[in-house]
């Protein structure tokens, strides 16, 4: 049986052409036997743009779920997508369809085992890239948090509110005489309760 395949190329300039992406998977096509059943361009486009913003690239993602195709054939990794973690997205996609990849510039061809191998090595870096990300971020919250709230009192002040409210000394009193708030001498007097 014949691969369906469905070619994908892109440029980001508006002055550049997809036709040398093109002419290169046409004659790969021809050497392995592939059927081309369907072509998606996106001309001036960035690779970085979301699906939303690259209709050639959502077209093919359709024809993918609709289960009309068997292989992508794009040029390079960089015409699918710019980072790493987009390229594993994009292959768990179209492997959840049973559609294959081949990336002609990497010579990667997800249908061969090797080729499989390559795309678990690519998950899993995608995996560590992304761990690394949620790594900074926590990192940098870790760092950017400040501790809300006053300050903890220090021993000593405790032991000094306990021992005058021991002598009967008010609350008001207490926290007039050693500089500290109400609430504060109310709080030690409530612990002092608990722990009778």
């Amino acid at each position: 049986m014949n691969k369906r395949v469905a070619l994908y190329t892109r440029v980001s300039q508006d002055t550049q052409t997809t036709e040398n992406q093109r002419r290169e998977l046409v004659a790969v096509a021809e050497r392995l036997g592939w059927e081309i059943v369907a072509e998606f361009t996106d001309h001036g486009i960035s690779g970085s743009k979301g699906r939303d913003k690259r209709p050639g690239y959502d077209s093919l993602m359709k024809a993918v779920a609709r289960r009309e195709i068997d292989m992508v054939a794009s040029w390079a990794v960089d015409r699918l997508g710019r980072s790493l973690q987009n390229l594993v997205t994009f292959l768990t996609e179209i492997n959840a369809k049973g559609v294959d990849l081949y990336l002609h510039q990497q010579a990667l061809d997800t249908s061969t085992p090797s080729g499989r191998a390559m795309f678990g090595m690519l998950s899993v870096f995608a995996d560590f890239e992304r761990e690394m990300i949620i790594s900074r971020i926590k990192s940098g919250l870790a760092r950017s948090t400040k501790r809300s709230g006053r300050p903890s009192l220090d021993a000593e002040k405790v032991e000094r509110i306990k021992r005058s409210l021991t002598k009967g000394v008010s609350i008001n009193a207490t926290a007039k005489k050693l500089k500290v708030g109400v609430g504060t001498v109310h709080r030690v007097k409530q612990q002092m309760a608990l722990a009778a």
